[in-house]
């Protein structure tokens, strides 16, 4: 069985999203920080920069959470036949993790980078409600994560960015994300 290695309020409730949502059973195995579990040699084992999100899958072992989700994607089979838009989803998930939490989540970014994000992503919803067009998909568990954690985390006003407000509040209404990003 696979199991997903995280801690309270981590990146790890990104992959456990992603998990509901493709209704695949796991194994949450909670790792204490504060007393630094995730420091210790046996999780090291596992990843040996120390950090969470971690997967095991049988013997094979993966970190960073856009490389888990993209492996989950694949192995579950909701990636795209063609490489320009499996390409493209990976674009996505690439850009949710080093350009949009950096502009969002640094703080000395957020000035500059805030609008320049937010607001090409407004437009995109306004055409389409998912990343992708039509189909959630994994990139929304990417992009929407770092979104929907704006409100939550760092209590923004996104007045300005209504489609993304909207995104947000759809993403919020799923059955997997209520059960995990709610809580985390």
């Amino acid at each position: 069985m696979l199991k997903l290695y995280g801690g309270e309020f981590s990146r790890a409730s990104i992959v456990q999203w992603y998990l509901e949502e493709l209704q695949t059973p796991y194994e949450f195995i909670r790792l204490d920080m504060k007393a630094g579990e995730h420091l210790q040699p046996e999780f090291l084992s596992l990843n040996p920069f120390g950090k969470v999100p971690t997967i095991t899958d049988g013997k094979f072992k993966l970190w960073e959470s856009g490389a888990i989700l993209l492996y989950l994607a694949e192995k579950h089979d909701h990636l795209p036949s063609s490489l320009e838009e499996r390409s493209e989803i990976y674009q996505w998930v690439l850009f949710a993790n080093a350009t949009l939490g950096q502009g969002i989540f640094i703080e000395t970014n957020r000035e500059r980078e805030m609008p320049r994000l937010l607001t090409p992503l407004d437009q995109r919803f306004k055409a389409q409600p998912f990343v992708m067009g039509e189909e959630f998909s994994v990139a929304d568990i990417a992009v929407g994560s770092v979104l929907a954690f704006i409100p939550v985390m760092l209590r923004l006003d996104l007045s300005e960015y209504p489609e993304v407000v909207n995104y947000i509040q759809c993403l919020a209404q799923r059955p997997a994300f209520q059960k995990v990003m709610s809580r985390s």
